[in-house]
């Protein structure tokens, strides 16, 4: 009854992630956290994350920015691997808090940057990958970080998912990697992972549709209503759920 549960939520999950681009890691840790422990579930939600942005990237391929994904990666992939090496001797929880408390913040912050027009350019995705790789190193997702500064940078709908899937599995290959080389990855979290990643896989698939339907007014408007839940739960999970 328990994966029945998990993998239902994964579908859930996974078809509102395809849509906004972060979510299914929010929605799904608590869970995960209650029927394996914070030490597990953290890996086992970076391997589903990873098979969730690889859907993602497949869906919308056509439509990725190489150059801002580019210079994105060349300071993430590093600091992910230091931050999942952090991990591994910190308890997440306080970052977690600290992290739940930002996503909220991020509404009324990328409000103000669009109703006054600023832009960024792709070399500013350098500083908020170092930034946000380090941080996706000590927590499951970091997704609504990204949310902010890749539309700054102009990217909406398939252009935005792709891209920042794209960001996000190259983040998650490199966590993989460190859990890996510290023992933290044995085969049947690997399992879980993957069973879980297929849930996420297939409701990225159905989101498609959605997102055609949706102008870039709602797209925006349905980030701030998830930046909001994701801030919500990341604090229950942070002070609520058992220690």
């Amino acid at each position: 009854m328990i994966w029945l549960g998990v993998l239902a939520l994964g579908l859930v999950a996974g078809t509102l992630s395809g849509i906004v681009g972060f979510g299914s890691s929010i929605m799904l840790m608590p869970v995960l956290m209650l029927a394996f422990g914070p030490q597990e579930a953290v890996p086992i939600m970076a391997i589903a994350a990873l098979l969730a942005n690889f859907s993602r990237v497949l869906v919308w391929w056509r439509d990725v920015d190489w150059r801002a994904n580019a210079y994105y990666c060349v300071t993430a992939i590093p600091m992910a691997a230091l931050g999942a090496r952090t991990l591994l001797a910190l308890d997440p929880r306080i970052v977690e808090g600290v992290l739940g408390g930002l996503f909220l913040l991020m509404i009324p912050a990328r409000r103000w940057l669009f109703r006054r027009g600023l832009r960024i350019e792709a070399w500013h995705l350098s500083l908020v990958g170092a930034v946000i790789g380090f941080l996706s190193g000590l927590v499951a997702s970091t997704g609504p970080i990204n949310t902010p500064f890749f539309l700054a940078y102009g990217l909406v709908k398939g252009a935005y998912l792709a891209t920042e899937a794209l960001g996000s599995m190259a983040i998650g290959i490199t966590k993989a990697i460190v859990f890996q080389r510290f023992n933290a990855l044995p085969l049947e979290t690997v399992g879980r992972g993957l069973l879980i990643g297929a849930s996420l896989m297939i409701g990225s698939r159905l989101a498609k549709g959605f997102v055609l339907r949706l102008d870039a007014d709602q797209f925006r408007l349905l980030m701030d209503l998830l930046l909001a839940g994701a801030g919500l739960v990341l604090l229950w999970g942070a002070f609520a759920l058992p220690h």
